[in-house]
């Protein structure tokens, strides 16, 4: 019988990890309406990735009430934090934004888009080696971020790392074939190699 019921607990969770992974995968390859519409689900990592969709449309309206889903969560959730820090990041305040999303971090340090958002916010802020290592940490934590990878590469790219770049760029490249920064990607790649 506890066998069962534990099995019953653990469904939901794969069927939650499978949605997400599955959503992160159509961010990746640039399918952001079909993201945002996957938002429904409510997974705190699907709302995340939605709202960054409605970002890559340059909906920074939709962004910010998708970010808000996430603020209502309670203050003991580090998910609280994330989604008040991509608020702050929309309205450039990246003084609170980075205070939020080490918030986040400090509460639970084995969440990738934790650190992701952390990176987000010093990339803002051009702080290229802080937010490298940020990403590097999302990176560990979950190495099937595509653009964790992308982000740790243009990081390092330009903190002036170009061999630290090209091992991010290529693993985004393995991961997001159909990415649109994959031409992007591809001609910074070229441009350092033919140096």
């Amino acid at each position: 019988m506890k066998t069962i019921a534990l099995a019953l607990l653990l469904v939901p969770t794969v069927a939650l990890a499978q949605d997400s992974a599955e959503v992160r995968r159509l961010f990746e390859a640039g399918q952001y309406q079909l993201v945002i519409q996957s938002a429904d689900a409510g997974s705190p990592e699907t709302l995340y990735t939605a709202a960054q969709s409605h970002q890559k449309l340059g909906s920074a309206e939709e962004a910010r009430s998708t970010y808000a889903r996430l603020a209502e969560r309670s203050e003991d959730d580090p998910w609280h934090f994330i989604g008040v820090s991509g608020q702050q990041l929309l309205d450039d305040n990246t003084d609170a934004a980075l205070e939020s999303a080490q918030h986040a971090v400090q509460m639970a340090g084995n969440i990738a888009e934790g650190h992701y958002q952390v990176g987000l916010v010093l990339a803002k802020r051009q702080d290229w080696r802080e937010a490298a290592e940020a990403f590097e940490r999302a990176v560990q934590l979950n190495p099937a971020n595509a653009y964790a990878h992308y982000y740790g590469g243009l990081m390092q790219y330009r903190a002036g790392r170009p061999d630290r770049m090209a091992n991010h760029f290529e693993q985004f490249l393995k991961l997001a074939p159909e990415a649109p920064e994959r031409p992007e990607v591809l001609q910074i790649m070229k441009t350092v190699r033919g140096r």
